[in-house]
């Protein structure tokens, strides 16, 4: 403990003595999990680690044997890119090095976003003729679908020509959505067969063409591979087949990047430090992400049916203002043409309203174009609005909106009702399994509603909030180490029809129900849901929502391992790798790993190299009759969901209480407006109800008279009993750390040594 005579002497030398502050302000044990974890998956941040390559690729996962969206766990997409920039932003507020965000988007912007040699062309696209048609099929035994050459079927674009005057080319800056991280497909850059990673694609074929059904392929299209068309006759029927490049996105992923981008631009000003390089290409991403907002083939968005006869859009009457499920871009390898769609398919899993908000009203993050705020701002409303439209009874949130029917412009039956003239899909885009089963979608969404509702005060994110929130707390339990949660949700009955003038009706949605169909643990979807969950909880001061949270996170401490988290799965699903990938009658090729493509090949047919795999062999047992394999999975975006959420209980310095109590003293008081106690009113305590409202604010009753009922105070620093008990008090605020020995860490204010508050 420092003596008083070194106290007296560092008062007079404070000024002398006096240094920038540590930019390490955060030390307790949460910001210790954070550390740990980082160093573990970027290898002490040289990314010299098993969670990326050679190249400095993010993998999906660490196992290579791993098939969900991405059929190879090496693979890396555009999620993935998007929470190495989440685990940079809150590794730099632990840390105060910053340094890694600017590195990740470097790499995000080499790897996943095509280069001008990787989209040759662009100049000869003509926005008033985007693409060709081709209906989307519910069957995958429908493909290839036939491209229909006839005028006046697709709308104009309307953003193109901005963009391109706002930066001066015509490529698109947005991430593709999947790469071949260790080139294991062996198709390489642009068809030479060894580069790494490669730009690959899979999923062409209609809501039913689930990852087991799919043929990898790559995007340069140089007919090196697959039959006689490459593989594009497997998916068109054209013509005539010509070379061609062709890339999808995945928006949510985008908006995700910028959404992470914006907490670290945020926490990185607060420590003094720059990042407005990384906020400029964030916003250049968001202004290119525009391209979600609009429906597949440019159409007039409400009450399109009819391919062939539902309007071609003009101006901006195809935007649906929604962050769709893609969009993609292509064209011909010389050069010489171009195109570009949307999609009219909607997930409430994919929806960005915080992204939109950064997007329409931050400095930093405003689009260069001339009308890429604006429409931000449009969403921002438009995607509130579509979460509480599909916000069900129990508080938790429903599917999605298509402007397309079954893909094709068809007519839904009459009991489905509509947003803005969309239709309701229970299961937006995938079918096997359906797209809002798995609860996952819940926390990535919902997350992004809360931190909206954090951050700007914005009420309708709050209502959101409020209502899921208690879905969340219903269905979460905590005992001990163990954590049990909704992992996967049925779904029966329809919203109501559409009125905004309805958001904060309280019996929306009486028929619309999700049920939870089954329990366990998700480490990466219940941490996604406890960021949500913390985020309003904070804001409403909600105690009982911040233990939850708390004890989450400290039970999760359960399943630490040396590669970070995990828990043991069970893979049942992977019979399927022995499933039929269907390819038509007739059709013949070969891919880069030198299987043999025709009607009847299996999964595993197709991707040979697995049987090299050192986990093959539970597979093979598996499908001569054994038990179903069982696997410890590292995915780099649930390690990143827990970092964050550990992160985010040190920055903001949550507390758990054990129960539901407030954390604040019996008598504590809120603290209520001006304009009531001038008129000789007190505040309430913490915890009073509101029983009416004016201009003067929120009102309360205690002790048979009124009091004005506000926020709670923000708690009052804490620091170590180790140096309380010795009759010191905590300081008021971070600042510099002076002295450091068993007891803890020492700071200097009044003349006199203090405590340093845990939460620094």
């Amino acid at each position: 403990m420092p003596s008083i005579r070194s106290s007296l002497a560092l008062l007079g030398a404070t000024a002398a003595f006096a240094a920038p502050a540590m930019r390490k302000r955060y030390n307790d044990e949460y910001a210790q999990r954070v550390t740990d974890l980082y160093d573990t998956m970027t290898g002490n941040g040289s990314y010299s680690s098993e969670y990326f390559s050679p190249e400095k690729v993010p993998y999906h996962s660490v196992e290579t044997l791993m098939v969900e969206a991405p059929d190879q766990g090496h693979e890396s997409v555009s999620e993935t890119y998007s929470f190495w920039i989440w685990l940079e932003a809150v590794n730099g507020k632990i840390t105060g090095n910053y340094d890694g965000v600017e590195e990740a988007w470097s790499y995000l912007e080499k790897h996943i976003i095509p280069d001008s040699k990787n989209q040759p062309g662009n100049s000869r696209y003509n926005p008033s003729s985007p693409a060709t048609y081709a209906a989307e099929h519910d069957e995958i035994y429908d493909y290839p679908s036939k491209l229909i050459f006839q005028d006046g079927l697709v709308g104009e674009d309307p953003i193109a020509k901005e963009l391109q005057q706002a930066y001066g080319n015509w490529d698109i800056y947005i991430m593709h959505w999947i790469i071949d991280g260790d080139n294991w497909y062996g198709y390489g850059q642009q068809g030479d067969g060894t580069s790494k990673p490669s730009f690959i694609n899979t999923f062409q074929r209609g809501p039913s063409e689930s990852t087991w059904k799919t043929v990898p392929h790559p995007c340069w299209e140089a007919m090196k591979w697959g039959g006689r068309n490459g593989f594009l006759d497997l998916f068109t029927v054209d013509n005539s087949y010509a070379k061609q490049w062709r890339y999808t996105a995945a928006p949510d992923a985008d908006a995700r990047a910028i959404q992470a981008a914006y907490f670290a631009y945020m926490w990185a000003e607060e420590d003094g430090v720059n990042l407005s390089s990384v906020a400029s290409k964030a916003a250049k991403l968001g202004d290119y992400l525009r391209y979600a907002q609009y429906d597949k083939y440019f159409k007039k968005i409400g009450n399109c049916v009819g391919y062939d006869k539902c309007s071609a859009g003009r101006g901006k009457n195809s935007a649906h203002y929604l962050i769709s499920w893609y969009f993609a871009w292509g064209g011909g390898l010389q050069g010489d043409w171009a195109w570009r769609i949307g999609s009219s398919h909607t997930h409430t899993g994919y929806q960005n309203p915080l992204a939109a908000w950064i997007l329409s009203t931050q400095s930093a993050f405003k689009p260069k174009s001339s009308t890429g705020a604006k429409d931000w701002a449009t969403s921002l409303d438009r995607q509130l609005e579509l979460f509480r439209w599909l916000q069900s009874a129990e508080g938790c949130i429903a599917g999605g909106a298509t402007n397309s029917w079954q893909g094709a412009y068809e007519q839904p039956s009459s009991d489905i009702t509509t947003f803005y003239g969309m239709w309701y899909d229970w299961q937006p885009v995938y079918h096997d399994p359906p797209s809002n089963n798995w609860t996952g979608m819940q926390g990535w969404g919902m997350e992004r509603v809360c931190s909206l509702y954090y951050l700007s005060g914005n009420e309708k994110a709050g209502k959101v909030c409020q209502e899921w929130a208690k879905w969340v707390k219903n269905t979460t339990r905590v005992t001990g180490e163990e954590i049990v949660h909704a992992t996967t949700l049925d779904w029966e009955g329809n919203p109501d029809e559409w009125n905004a003038s309805n958001f904060n009706k309280s019996n929306l949605n009486r028929s619309l129900h999700g049920t939870v169909s089954s329990e366990g643990v998700d480490l990466g979807t219940i941490a996604s849901i406890m960021k949500g969950l913390m985020w309003v909880s904070m804001k409403d001061n909600d105690q009982e929502g911040i233990n939850l949270a708390v004890q989450v996170m400290d039970a999760i401490e359960g399943y630490r391992d040396n590669l970070g988290y995990s828990s043991l799965e069970a893979r049942g699903d992977y019979e399927k790798f022995g499933g039929e990938v269907y390819i038509p009658s007739g059709w013949t090729g070969k891919n880069a790993q030198g299987a043999n493509l025709k009607n009847g090949v299996t999964f595993i047919d197709i991707r040979p190299k697995y049987k090299q795999d050192p986990d093959w062999p539970q597979v093979e047992e598996f499908l001569n009759g054994g038990n179903p394999p069982e696997f410890n999975y590292h995915r780099f975006w649930a390690q990143t969901e827990i970092a964050v959420a550990n992160g985010l209980i040190s920055i903001y310095g949550l507390k758990s209480t054990g129960g539901s109590s407030p954390i604040y003293g019996g008598d504590e008081v809120t603290e209520c407006p001006a304009s009531i106690t001038r008129q000789g009113y007190s505040c309430c305590k913490v915890g009073c109800q509101v029983v009416y409202q004016d201009a003067d604010g929120d009102w309360g009753v205690e002790n048979n008279d009124w009091c004005g009922c506000g926020k709670a105070p923000a708690p009052k620093p804490k620091c170590p009993t180790s140096i309380t008990n010795q009759g010191y008090s905590c300081c008021s605020s971070c600042g510099p750390v002076y002295y450091q020995d068993a007891d803890g860490d020492w700071g200097v204010e009044n003349g006199d040594w203090c405590g340093m508050p845990t939460s620094c």
